[in-house]
């Protein structure tokens, strides 16, 4: 394993590191506007929500490790602390790249880029209309993590509108994950997708509490077939269920269970590939041990 100690990199180095090591990150496009009234347009992926409680999302600014300058969107953002986070999917990812290009203050991105301004309702700064998601905010304070090129700085941006696009709903009015083929950051050039065909459910241990992957017996726990995800999905349940349920279970299905016990472990993983976890449970319990 490689150990990099942060003291003996450079700060593009290290940056370069953090960048591949933490994605995929979401991408906060943030529209501001200075005092003059002069649009600015930035993709952010130093980006997530903190709170809905208030409703709080957190995005920075970096300073600039070239000559430690300060991004327009910072500069605006303290002369008039007001952001619309706009949401990015695929269909607008190119144009979204090209508005990070660094053009000089006052050269309004959305015209660059090709994006359609859409008048905000309670704040200043315009809106993306191609966005499926824009969220309208006031800024209520901004943390600078440092001085130096490469330092952060914590913008705090409370949403007071969500504004989402009838496209990306479902039929009770809540938004469709599967619609929304939203994009996010990674290292260097590469980006991730997120959509039907990447994208899969983890049931949450909320409900219950999970019995754990040490409450599994031995021969289940080591496993040469079942991976770290399977021993992970099995803990997720409740409990072991009584001998006489697996009883039952073997006698259903007498002739139909693998003798091997690599062959019963294939197929229970296939069970739990398939999300019938409880079922392959009973399946692994069979093993006589």
């Amino acid at each position: 394993m490689l150990t990099l100690n942060v003291k003996d990199l450079s700060t593009p180095d290290l940056h370069n590191y953090l960048q591949h090591a933490i994605a995929p990150r979401p991408i906060c496009f943030a529209s501001t506007i200075d005092g003059g009234g002069r649009v600015n347009l930035s993709p952010f992926s130093f980006f997530n929500m903190f709170s809905s409680n208030p409703p709080v999302c957190v995005f920075s600014p970096s300073r600039r490790t070239r000559d430690n300058t300060t991004k327009h969107t910072l500069q605006n953002i303290y002369e008039v602390p007001e952001v619309v986070i706009n949401m990015v999917n695929y269909a607008m990812v190119q144009q979204t790249s090209l508005a990070s290009v660094e053009y000089p203050k006052g050269v309004n991105e959305f015209i660059k880029a090709g994006l359609t301004q859409l008048p905000s309702q309670l704040i200043k700064p315009p809106r993306v209309a191609e966005a499926p998601i824009q969220l309208e905010c006031v800024v209520n304070d901004v943390i600078a993590l440092g001085g130096k090129g490469g330092a952060g700085n914590l913008v705090m941006a409370e949403i007071k509108l969500i504004h989402i696009s009838e496209s990306i709903l479902n039929e009770n009015r809540t938004i469709d994950q599967l619609k929304t083929d939203f994009v996010a950051r990674m290292g260097g050039d590469w980006y991730c997708r997120a959509n039907k065909d990447n994208m899969f459910k983890v049931p949450k241990p909320n409900t219950e509490i999970g019995m754990g992957i040490d409450a599994l017996p031995h021969h289940i726990r080591n496993s040469k077939i079942l991976t770290g995800n399977n021993l992970g999905q099995l803990g997720n349940l409740a409990g072991l269920p009584d001998g006489a349920s697996v009883k039952a279970y073997r006698d259903k299905h007498m002739g139909k269970i693998p003798v091997l016990a690599d062959s019963l472990h294939f197929a229970a993983q296939e069970m739990l590939n398939t999300g019938n976890t409880a079922e392959a449970l009973l399946l692994l319990l069979t093993q006589e041990k």
